[in-house]
């Protein structure tokens, strides 16, 4: 159990440190859109389904590995709390517009990222 929380623990770290300076990279690049957010979720989406892939098909990793990368570094990686903040906050400056485009890059994009990542892992697998 105790080897399990820190696998979860370090995964975390990294996870959530990559979101943060996905953030501070990209946003300062792009003022309009959020887009470290996006691509913070978009990249965990494809890495979760590569990692899936990977996991599902006969890894001899022991448990605590997937447990650091699914759950600690793409949990961390992935924010539901900060995208909701920033489609929030663009429809109360009345960029409805901004927020719906938002919501379906998110939403549809993790998704078809998620299912392209396990269809890489296909493609790498042969």
């Amino acid at each position: 159990m105790w080897l399990s929380f820190v696998a979860v623990s370090v995964g975390a770290v990294i996870g959530a440190n990559l979101r943060w300076a996905l953030g501070l990279w990209l946003n300062a690049s792009y003022h309009a859109i959020p887009i470290g957010t996006l691509v913070a979720n978009l990249a965990g989406g494809w890495l979760i389904g590569l990692l899936i892939g990977f996991f599902m098909h006969g890894s001899t990793l022991a448990p605590e590995w997937r447990l650091f990368a699914i759950t600690g570094l793409c949990g961390a990686l992935t924010t539901f709390s900060t995208f909701s903040l920033e489609m929030f906050a663009a429809i109360q400056e009345g960029k409805w517009s901004v927020a719906l485009a938002g919501v379906l890059a998110h939403v549809i994009g993790s998704i078809l990222m998620t299912a392209l990542g396990i269809y890489t892992f296909g493609l790498l697998r042969g």
